[in-house]
């Protein structure tokens, strides 16, 4: 009898497992969808930060002023970096669609090479404005300038960090569906980033120069 019954559940199994065939995978679009969630999230600290500096950007308290403190030719060459590292990262898209690493490798490296190049600038931006006496302390349109432009730069520099990393992960192991991922979701950052900067070029500093 509890041979009988064994069997029978086995046949029970063996249909049930037949018609209900259930297996885990990674959903298509998952990772897109949760990645543009974090950037809407992004978009509301930067419209918080930008904000700010509509409220406090007139507030000199007897200090310098963005028409005394900005050098336009600096932050356009500034600009010009990041804006080229976005065609760069461009062209490192369409190289990875081709299934050229070598390729894709040398096109990142030259982005990472303007990202830098963009960092460095605005580091010696931010160095030259406290050495004039004009840190964030100094008056309330000091502390929101640094506190936006900051924010963009530390963006700016963990996207550096994880196109460093995504390189070796591409090195070491080509470019797989999962490399290809990552480099759409470091791709809509690093646009993101362009983004946000043509706003506070804008905002910030052409409009900061005017009476």
């Amino acid at each position: 009898m509890s041979e009988i019954t064994a069997t029978n559940a086995g046949a029970v199994s063996a249909d049930t497992s037949a018609r209900y065939h259930v297996r885990e995978h990674h959903p298509e679009n998952g990772t897109n969808l949760g990645f543009w969630m974090y950037l809407m999230s992004d978009c509301l600290i930067f419209a918080c930060l930008f904000a700010t500096y509509a409220v406090l950007g007139r507030s000199y308290a007897g200090g310098p002023s963005g028409a005394e403190l900005f050098d336009l030719k600096l932050i356009a060459i500034n600009t010009s970096f990041l804006l080229l590292s976005s065609i760069t990262y461009g062209f490192a898209m369409l190289e990875s669609q081709r299934k050229r690493v070598g390729s894709t490798l040398l096109w990142l490296g030259i982005t990472g090479v303007f990202g830098l190049a963009f960092l460095g600038l605005e580091l010696y931006e931010f160095s030259h404005l406290i050495h004039q006496g004009a840190g964030p302390q100094r008056s309330a349109f000091l502390s929101a300038f640094f506190a936006l432009v900051g924010t963009h730069g530390l963006h700016v520099f963990f996207g550096i960090i994880w196109l460093v990393t995504l390189m070796f992960q591409i090195k070491k192991h080509g470019l797989i569906p999962e490399n290809r991922r990552r480099m759409a979701c470091l791709s809509m950052f690093w646009h993101f980033l362009d983004v946000i900067w043509i706003g506070v070029f804008t905002f910030v500093y052409l409009m900061g120069v005017l009476p």
